[in-house]
């Protein structure tokens, strides 16, 4: 495929890492949590290499710091909206012709006990449809 034509199929998505994000400061050594982000460092890289583009993204804090409201409104609580042993921890924006590439990538993540979730953005080509 030409770059013309990779570029013209280029799609936004999100990476959001599910699991237990506070695992990273309550149960993981200070040499586990060096070498985890050094493979986010590596996964940074290789997304680079690999012809995707990182457009945002944001590791997030411990779920202690949430603030909810609920549905349909009402008065903001700590803590998060749901009580779930998932919760997410963080994100990326990534844009790529290559979604198979995208979570190719994504798989260095899940080994170091990540869970993935990757969705396209919503576009207003999407929302008129």
């Amino acid at each position: 495929m030409s770059a013309e034509a990779k570029e013209s199929h280029t799609k936004e998505y999100v990476v959001l890492i599910v699991g237990d994000p506070d695992r990273w400061w309550t149960s993981m050594t200070d040499e586990e949590r060096t070498n985890g982000y050094a493979v986010y460092g590596r996964f940074t890289e290789q997304l680079g290499e690999r012809g995707h583009i990182v457009t945002g993204g944001a590791e997030l804090h411990g779920r202690a710091t949430a603030k909810s409201i609920p549905v349909g409104g009402g008065p903001v609580t700590d803590g998060p909206f749901a009580e779930s042993a998932e919760q997410v921890g963080g994100f990326f924006q990534v844009q790529t012709a290559d979604l198979d590439d995208l979570m190719d990538c994504c798989q260095q993540l899940a080994q170091i006990g990540e869970g993935i979730e990757v969705r396209p953005v919503v576009t207003d080509a999407d929302r008129q449809s």
